[in-house]
């Protein structure tokens, strides 16, 4: 049976309990789906320092899972649109590392030029800045935010597919892309409820995840087992365990 690692690198165990719920139905029975939550951070990331901070909660949250007596994973999810920590995690994981953005973004440009919506008005210029890093810039036509977070979005679904079906539709029009992502753990599920209602393709980032993290990797991975290359100074016992000793 294959195993699958979900990082949410945020502090919310509501979250994760959506996570697990839905990248498990992605997944199927053939996959063992283990979702761990961050230690330390924010309870939704929606900002510059908060997405800083999830990066290491990231690579914490990983350290881990791998000291914990459960199997290593077959393959890695980091469950946050926005993917803090891939390219750290993905250097230092043998096992192949993808996170919500970047496979739905590679989903997305199958269909064509395409657009982004999402929760919260500071993601904008970061997922910009994201699809840039990931060679997508051409591909991206636009990112739609709407002023509640996803946290918010969640709470509120019937409120919710209103608002995210408008908003898909109105980037389907005014972009004339011929896909839309719907970005966000907390959104898991809602592409399938609205799609009725958008007249191109909604991914939904968390199925995409799924899938992208579930396939061979193109590539071997960098390293043959889990570590870092430098000793670290101050931080949890499973990351510095993953450290080489530090030179007296």
């Amino acid at each position: 049976m294959k195993r699958l690692l979900v990082i949410n690198p945020n502090t919310s165990e509501r979250v994760s309990a959506l996570l697990q719920t839905h990248v498990q139905a992605a997944a199927g029975l053939h996959v063992q789906v283990r979702t761990v939550t961050a230690r330390f951070g924010a309870p939704y990331i929606a900002d510059e320092a908060s997405y800083a901070v999830a990066a290491h909660a990231a690579l914490d949250a990983w350290a881990a899972a791998l000291a914990s007596p459960e199997p290593r994973p077959d393959a890695v999810l980091i469950g946050c649109f926005g993917d803090p920590g891939l390219m750290a995690l993905r250097e230092s994981s043998p096992a192949p590392v993808t996170g919500l953005a970047e496979a739905a973004f590679i989903e997305a440009a199958r269909h064509g030029r395409y657009a982004i919506v999402t929760g919260g008005e500071r993601w904008g210029p970061m997922l910009q800045r994201l699809a840039q890093a990931l060679g997508q810039a051409q591909q991206l036509a636009g990112i739609h935010t709407v002023v509640p977070t996803g946290a918010q979005l969640a709470a509120d679904p019937a409120a919710a597919h209103r608002l995210l079906a408008q908003a898909c539709r109105d980037a389907a029009h005014q972009l004339g892309v011929q896909a839309v992502i719907l970005g966000g753990a907390g959104l898991a599920g809602m592409a399938a409820a609205i799609q009725s209602d958008v007249p191109v393709p909604v991914i939904d980032s968390v199925t995409a995840g799924t899938h992208w993290a579930l396939r061979t990797p193109p590539q071997p991975p960098a390293r043959g087992t889990p570590g870092f290359d430098i000793a670290w100074q101050g931080l949890s016992p499973e990351m510095c365990a993953l450290a080489p000793t530090q030179a007296a």
